[in-house]
């Protein structure tokens, strides 16, 4: 089969940076008569503040992809540089960085893999070979979930490989596929809820629970917030990118969020970037953020529930939808291109269900026509201001 890709000098792509500039001449650097320098004025000519050399910081999402690569390559597994090929498509479609630093440790995990089944060539790879990584990966131990993951980055990977004429077309026929059994989320009781915001002590992490409990943003999505996204004035907050679907929306809070969003923002440093921020200004992270959940349960009581950051989401859901908030207006709220990701996600109880039920009835049963039901003026706000912001996109 031809390769289309070439590998025949080097498989990391050429960079220049602005920063480097071409001459003929050398640098030549004077030094004094005595060999022995002072090891400080090298340091101070060297010093990039003295304008001698300039040093070109690369970005962490660089890091992360030079030290997989830097990996892949020193492995010598059969395969490495299609992965690290792979690598840098992902790159260059600016994935995070924790989708690249997972693909590089997944796709590593399976070429030694590979390798142990004395293959020495990516062009050997078939639909067994795959399976038998599934095999493994499920006597390791390993959850449902993550197998599911690795699953889909090998395939990711064989994809590509398709693509570029290295595999034939015909692997991906008859994918494999793991059931995974439905794992309805958890939504936080009311009474549990007041146990977690009276376990909350700190003014920063009350703001920051009410307003995942009030708008059902996803924690990755808080945490990047900025002041200007929020407009006070009307409680709403402007998400230009959702973190996984890629599209805009607009998220509303209440009135006990409001106040402890102000209590934060009298307190909290103006000058920095970020809504929330953790120790010394630096970003709050997920870690950070769960680290705090975990201990607000823990204070609460009720550490042996389950209960996470996740679980805010799903309680607004389950909340919204029990007050009587439509499904359709719901599904755009929470970002979900799929209503039935919505129906997972909020779970109406039975009492909405007979009170639904009986009232609806109750006015079929009165006769006449009910069109004004069928379209609530305030949330049909809702839609146009999606629909403005969509076109403006």
């Amino acid at each position: 089969m031809t390769n289309s890709l070439d590998f025949s000098n080097n498989h990391y792509p050429n960079e220049w940076l602005t920063s480097v500039y071409s001459t003929n001449h050398s640098l030549f650097i004077p030094l004094p008569d005595n060999p022995i320098c002072e090891a400080e004025s090298l340091r101070t000519f060297f010093f990039p503040s003295a304008g001698a050399l300039h040093f070109h910081q690369p970005s962490e999402r660089r890091r992360i992809l030079n030290r997989a690569a830097d990996r892949l390559e020193a492995s010598r597994l059969p395969g490495f540089e299609y992965v690290i090929s792979y690598l840098y498509s992902k790159y260059r479609s600016n994935h995070s960085i924790s989708s690249i630093s997972q693909t590089g440790r997944i796709l590593h995990s399976f070429l030694l893999f590979f390798n142990g089944l004395g293959r020495n060539n990516v062009e050997q790879i078939s639909r067994k070979d795959v399976a038998q990584y599934v095999e493994q990966e499920q006597e390791r131990g390993l959850k449902i979930n993550s197998i599911r993951q690795h699953l889909h980055t090998v395939y990711g990977f064989v994809n590509y490989l398709v693509r570029n004429d290295i595999l034939p077309a015909d692997i991906l026929l008859k994918k494999i596929r793991l059931r995974l059994l439905e794992i309805l989320p958890k939504a936080i009781p009311a009474e549990d809820v007041d146990k977690i915001l009276q376990a909350v002590t700190h003014t920063r992490d009350r703001a920051l629970l009410l307003l995942l409990l009030h708008t059902g943003m996803r924690i990755g999505e808080l945490l990047n917030l900025r002041l200007p996204d929020i407009v006070r004035s009307e409680r709403k907050i402007l998400l230009y990118v959702g973190e996984k679907n890629l599209h805009g929306r607009v998220v509303y809070y209440g009135n006990t969020a409001e106040k402890a969003l102000h209590a934060w923002l009298f307190i909290r440093d103006p000058a920095n970037e970020y809504l929330f921020y953790g120790y010394k200004g630096k970003s709050l992270s997920y870690a950070g953020a769960r680290k705090m959940m975990k201990g607000v349960i823990f204070k609460a009581g009720l550490e042996h529930k389950g209960y996470c950051l996740h679980s805010l989401r799903h309680t607004y859901a389950t909340n919204m939808l029990n007050a009587g908030l439509r499904l359709e207006v719901l599904q755009q709220l929470l970002g979900h291109l799929n209503i039935d990701m919505t129906l997972r996600y909020a779970r109406i109880s039975n009492l909405t269900q007979e009170e639904s039920y009986f009232k609806a009835m109750a006015l079929i049963e009165q006769g006449g026509r009910h069109e004004y039901d069928r379209v609530n003026p305030e949330l049909q706000a809702v839609f146009e201001e999606k629909k403005f912001l969509s076109s403006h996109d």
